[in-house]
């Protein structure tokens, strides 16, 4: 991805976030469902990975969750919680472990410093630590081997590049990231889906050429942008003092999420 490109997406993210997430927290803290941080090691790396598990007697899909550039937020932890009581186990890997002050993670950077590193963060290093923790949960006991994968921001983006590198996965949600470069569009298997903000245009005028590289490679790229509604908006309209555009288009992208995991 080109530095300007980069730079864009992280005025996009900044304007819209919210730094304190108390609301987040507390909503997760609340849940009655087990969820656990695991250490997930691949060659000579270990990356902590947030883990939850649905209440079901029966083994589940896993969804993969890749965080915003914001790194693991007590809102992942929310999102993660919130798929997990869609009946789904939910792993969302902190890409920023072991990159923090004195080797930690996202929790570990000053306030505001991690845009930037999650901007800086090596492209192979993180498909090695999203096939890792994908790999880590399919071997999870409860579950029943099929993976999807979802992701938000610069996440968002991330999920796209990561249709091109694992054959394996059942679908991949992207939330209003970027697309990968078109030559890369052949590799992919899975179908993929798009959630779009309509007030969000920087985003937005990526997506055209995106379809049209996408019907060229004969690859399914199914996108729905939401009327109103701004960057970030399954996060935004989540919080306290959202707005009434965000809300609708959280919701309306939630009952579609659900619906495609379900199929």
């Amino acid at each position: 991805m080109k530095r300007i490109t980069l730079i864009s997406l992280l005025m996009l993210c900044a304007a819209q976030f919210v730094s304190a997430q108390d609301w987040a927290r507390a909503t997760l803290e609340k849940s009655p469902r087990h969820r656990e941080w695991v250490t997930v090691k691949h060659d000579g790396r270990s990356v902590e990975t947030f883990v939850v598990y649905p209440e079901s007697k029966n083994k589940t899909p896993v969804v993969l969750i890749i965080h915003e550039i914001f790194g693991m937020t007590d809102w992942v932890q929310d999102l993660a919680d919130q798929i997990a009581a869609a009946g789904y186990i939910a792993v969302a890997p902190d890409l920023l472990s072991g990159m923090g002050p004195n080797g930690g993670r996202s929790s570990d950077f000053a306030e505001g410093k991690t845009m930037e590193a999650v901007s800086h963060l090596n492209p192979d290093q993180v498909t090695a630590d999203l096939n890792a923790a994908a790999d880590y949960a399919l071997k999870i006991p409860a579950s029943n081997g099929k993976l999807f994968v979802g992701g938000f921001c610069w996440g968002g983006g991330q999920t796209f590049r990561f249709a091109t590198n694992r054959g394996d996965l059942a679908a991949a949600f992207v939330f209003y990231g970027p697309p990968p470069d078109k030559d890369s569009m052949a590799r992919i298997k899975a179908p993929v889906y798009g959630f779009y903000a309509g007030n969000d245009a920087r985003i937005g005028a990526m997506i055209p050429d995106a379809v049209t590289q996408m019907k060229a490679a004969g690859k399914t790229y199914d996108i729905v942008s939401y009327d109103g509604a701004g960057h970030g908006f399954m996060r935004a309209g989540e919080a306290p003092d959202a707005k009434d555009a965000d809300k609708k288009a959280r919701a309306e992208a939630w009952v579609r999420w659900k619906t495609l995991l379900a199929k």
